[in-house]
């Protein structure tokens, strides 16, 4: 995400470095780089003079401390109006009511059903009790393409079998989630390939009829200013709560993400950054702002790994740390709970620094841990539960069911120890004491 704009952006700012101060020539200068990398980033012409015009009243305006050079300065106050474009603060959902009903609207192929598996298990391990409604009545196989998703999730799917009306299927659907005691309805309605009277005329019917306690209007960030143009013209219609960005992981360049608040006056809530069910990120213009300038967003990363974390299953391994019974049983579950945290590539983009390190580097999700995860499938339960006992012969039949070499079991049979040795002094307190001593 926003590779482009970052690297530009970071460009462009380095033309104060050496400055003395802040003056009117070498902002200006340094502000036609920063309107030019907005403008690459599909920024709309308005929104990027708006944003520059913004940074210069401030810079001008600002007394830069002698402690803090104009760069750094420069920087913060980007930084800040980044954030003010996107949005402040982050917008949560609105879910009042009994059941609270949350309508999902959107253009076809933006990835609106996609969306509504997605919000639908976010708020299953909120502890919400969650109904998704089939109300795409008009695209074939909708309807099933959702209830495949929600059965992926374990979410129930209400739909009515050849009614057209998706009016009557949303208002059954809450009557329904009324009497079982569902906490929320999620409503999944009908995109076209472009905004039309008749898809306005539509969507306006369905929220006049359901009353949702929150509208949210999801697009494809990777359309750029279509998007943010089909969003205005949505709040025009619907007058929605919030946008949801989908194929976020896809979208280098950033400038929907910038120009939505700004054109439209609506809030991002969510992002979508990838085809996973858990691929779904609350909104936080502060934080993709720091990403855009290269910070990093270590905040996010460690929201992630405790989304994965598991207190029972931590006590347990815990235990078997103690005993010296870690075994590759274990270290399978760990990996899938890394894996279950999104793309690795954009996990290390959130450490400070790691974005710059490896813009260049094409890291395959399923590619990183394929062969890992062939070779301990390969091992027999008795070889997984006793790493000791893999002795040549062993590991010769292991490379030859995986797939692989001996040199790559080898090599995980090495990792695998060295992080049984790594957790063990974490627990015994000697690997603080080592790296102590190395201060």
């Amino acid at each position: 995400m926003f590779e482009n704009l970052s690297e530009k952006l970071e460009r462009s700012l380095k033309n104060l470095k050496g400055e003395g101060k802040i003056t009117e020539i070498n902002i200006s200068e340094t502000l036609k780089e920063v309107r030019r990398a907005l403008l690459d980033a599909d920024v709309s012409y308005k929104v990027a003079k708006e944003f520059c015009d913004n940074v210069k009243k401030k810079a001008i305006g600002s007394n830069v401390l002698t402690a803090v050079k104009p760069q750094q300065m420069m920087v913060k106050i980007v930084h800040d109006e980044l954030t003010e474009f996107m949005g402040s603060e982050s917008s949560s959902i609105n879910l009042k009511g009994s059941p609270a009903v949350v309508l999902v609207a959107g253009l076809n192929g933006s990835g609106k059903t996609t969306f509504s598996g997605k919000l639908a298990l976010y708020l299953k391990k909120k502890g919400s009790k969650v109904l998704l409604a089939a109300c795409d009545t008009f695209r074939p196989a909708a309807i099933e393409q959702l209830k495949t998703l929600a059965e992926g999730i374990g979410i129930n799917v209400f739909s009515i079998e050849g009614e057209k009306d998706p009016v009557k299927v949303a208002n059954a659907a809450i009557a329904q989630a009324r009497v079982e005691g569902y906490n929320v309805v999620i409503v999944d309605t009908a995109g076209r390939l472009a905004v039309d009277e008749e898809l306005m005329q539509e969507i306006r019917t369905m929220h006049q009829a359901v009353k949702p306690s929150e509208t949210l209007f999801v697009v494809d960030a990777m359309t750029g200013q279509d998007a943010v143009l089909s969003a205005k013209a949505f709040n025009e219609a619907i007058d929605y709560d919030g946008v949801v960005l989908t194929k976020m992981d896809g979208d280098t360049r950033g400038g929907a993400a910038l120009s939505v608040k700004a054109v439209s006056g609506k809030p991002i809530k969510f992002v979508s950054t990838g085809e996973k069910m858990e691929a779904l990120d609350v909104f936080y213009p502060s934080r993709v702002a720091d990403r855009i300038l290269g910070m990093g967003d270590v905040v996010s990363l460690v929201e992630k790994a405790q989304e994965q974390y598991d207190e029972k299953q931590a006590r347990e391994m815990k235990k078997k740390i103690a005993k010296g019974r870690f075994n590759f049983n274990d270290f399978y579950d760990q990996i899938q709970q890394v894996r279950k945290m999104g793309d690795i590539k954009d996990l290390a983009g959130m450490i400070p620094g790691m974005d710059r390190a490896i813009k260049d580097v094409d890291i395959d999700n399923d590619k990183a841990f394929k062969g890992t995860e062939a070779i301990i499938k390969s091992m027999t339960p008795y070889e997984r539960e006793h790493p000791e006992c893999l002795n040549g012969s062993r590991r010769r039949r292991i490379a030859m069911g995986s797939g692989t070499t001996i040199a790559d079991v080898n090599k995980l049979i090495k990792q695998f120890e060295n992080s049984q040795k790594m957790m063990k002094m974490a627990m015994d307190g000697s690997l603080a004491a080592r790296l102590k001593g190395m201060r």
